[in-house]
């Protein structure tokens, strides 16, 4: 599983994948479909790790969601089941 620490970029001068290619020596032809490769291989790989992360991101919140309101419903319905039924109680001992 992957860590919950955020990423901590440590190199900010990142090439960009079209200027490291056109300096390569192939001809225009082939790099334009190397180019063109590269680009739906990122392009996928990149889809994909934001789909798992974001598919792991919204579990850790539903699980957060569920704890919380499963314990309001513990703290809170006792005394809302007490009140309703001594309300109803009440009310039928004055009949």
């Amino acid at each position: 599983m992957p860590s919950e620490e955020p990423l901590e970029i440590i190199d900010t001068n990142i090439p960009v994948l079209t200027d490291v290619i056109r300096g390569t020596a192939l001809p225009a032809l082939d790099r334009d479909s190397l180019i063109a490769e590269l680009q739906t291989k990122l392009a996928s790989r990149t889809f994909a790790l934001a789909d798992e992360l974001l598919r792991s991101s919204f579990n850790a919140m539903e699980a957060t969601l569920f704890e919380q309101i499963s314990a309001r419903l513990r703290s809170e319905l006792p005394e809302l089941i007490d009140g309703t039924l001594r309300e109803h109680l009440h009310g039928t001992d004055n009949d």
